[in-house]
């Protein structure tokens, strides 16, 4: 129930396409950013266009304060992952209940993953960057002392 109250899971139909990544191995740099695999809730996109050869996606999703506080939110330059894709942040903003983040995708990772199937109105699964997690986490128990 929970992976259906958070994903996009009951939104999609037989045909419809899902990026898969594999795990980064663990004998291996770390590289990139750091995400789990999580789905933290489902985001909307609200803009979606070219931008001479890239592409360019706005999306919007719920925010709360305990949201926040529990470290669900974006920072510019940031990390966040889009239908498993990780990417990086820009433009990210709270207002009104709603936060928002872009993000820019280079040719390659276009054709390559479901974003270039991604249109206004179409629904993805978000997941916030762990360390921001962490440290929200750490805040608040420190602060509660």
């Amino acid at each position: 129930q929970e992976t259906l109250r958070l994903t996009n899971l009951d939104d999609l139909q037989v045909g419809d396409y899902v990026n898969l990544e594999r795990a980064m191995s663990v004998d291996k740099l770390l590289d990139g950013h750091i995400v789990q695999g999580h789905v933290d809730q489902v985001a909307t996109c609200i803009e979606a266009r070219e931008t001479e050869g890239s592409w360019y996606y706005r999306f919007e999703y719920d925010s709360t304060p305990e949201m926040i506080r529990r470290g669900y939110f974006c920072v510019d330059k940031g990390s966040v992952s889009i239908n498993g894709v990780s990417l990086t942040v820009c433009e990210p903003d709270v207002k009104d209940g709603k936060g928002y983040v872009s993000v820019c995708i280079i040719p390659y990772t276009h054709e390559v993953t479901n974003f270039k199937y991604i249109t206004v109105g179409t629904k993805v699964n978000i997941e916030f960057d762990i360390i921001g997690k962490y440290l929200a986490r750490f805040a608040q128990l420190t602060v509660n002392r």
